[in-house]
């Protein structure tokens, strides 16, 4: 979706000094933490428009998959992505399988993205295992969200037919679905908090059911991007206690199609402001400098490499 606006003289002269390069990022529902994500790049980006001759937009898209699929195809410039889907696309396995995407590369890894399985408490589900024969709802087509859930459901031994139904929602709708009873459960892969628990915690008794034990011991062992993770208790109503899973980071992502000096000014923009941008959302704020290159799944794109080494980072 990039496109480049030049001014043009009466004679009809392309004048390149003005060029405008614009650029979008895809990122999730509304009530997950990579639409607010994209939301404060693009505030910071766009602070330095005049200068640097980019500006920044942001799209509501259906997460991970969708966002890599649409910058292969030129429809977005950047995107917000599990590491875990990135690792798929880059090396051709998964919903990438036989087709690696080579020309992916990665921006920064910005916060951790951790598992979160969500059952109302009428449910009576406590464990993955007990999700047999239940409504669960494991994210929209194109998520990241039911990539994942899929794969850890396998684990256990776990198909689609064991469940009385593998719901399509987005994320966005899970938490009134849950209210009103059409699902017993749902998964939802986000950094914490998250507008969208709380959604669910203050319409409906819920909730947050651990993902531990020898088979996610054995997952994480399987796949190098994953890794322990706590949702810290008090985040939401009714959930006092620490709850233990596993999780992801999430990856801001692009491809060599998109110019280095776009990439480069919205690394920039990023790590210049970095104590205001910690405090953007509260998913950021154990985040530093070095931990952005951490969990990454394709190879840096040359604009940020820049950055980066002119910083001292790499």
């Amino acid at each position: 979706m990039k496109k480049v606006v030049s001014v043009v003289s009466m004679l009809g002269f392309v004048l390149p000094a003005f060029a405008i390069e614009f650029v979008t990022i895809g990122t999730g529902g509304v009530t997950g933490t990579y639409y607010p994500t994209g939301g404060a790049v693009c505030r910071l980006v766009n602070k330095y428009k005049k200068e640097s001759k980019v500006r920044c937009g942001v799209e509501s898209t259906g997460g991970s998959v969708y966002n890599i699929n649409n910058i292969k195809s030129e429809e977005l410039d950047l995107g917000m992505a599990q590491s875990d889907v990135v690792y798929q696309a880059y090396q051709g396995t998964g919903k990438f399988e036989g087709k690696p995407y080579k020309n992916l590369r990665s921006v920064m890894a910005i916060y951790p993205e951790i598992v979160t399985f969500v059952a109302s408490q009428r449910s009576g589900i406590r464990k993955i295992e007990d999700v047999k024969g239940r409504k669960i709802n494991l994210d929209n087509f194109g998520s990241g969200t039911r990539a994942t859930s899929k794969i850890l459901l396998k684990e256990y031994g776990i198909v689609e037919d064991d469940l009385k139904l593998a719901g399509s929602l987005r994320a966005s709708e899970a938490p009134d679905a849950l209210r009103d009873q059409k699902i017993d459960g749902y998964f939802f892969i986000v950094g914490h908090p998250a507008a969208n628990l709380k959604d669910a915690a203050n319409s409906t008794p819920i909730r947050i059911v651990p993902i531990v034990g020898k088979k996610v011991d054995g997952l994480i062992k399987k796949y190098p991007y994953y890794a322990k993770g706590v949702i810290a208790g008090g985040l939401y109503k009714g959930i006092s206690q620490d709850v233990e899973s596993f999780g992801v980071k999430a990856v801001l992502v692009s491809s060599t199609n998109t110019s280095e000096h776009a990439v480069y000014t919205i690394t920039k923009a990023i790590l210049d402001n970095f104590d205001s941008f910690k405090k953007l959302h509260p998913a950021y704020s154990k985040i530093t400098k070095k931990s952005l290159l951490e969990g990454l799944s394709a190879p840096l794109h040359d604009g940020a490499k820049k950055y980066y080494k002119e910083q001292g980072l790499l």
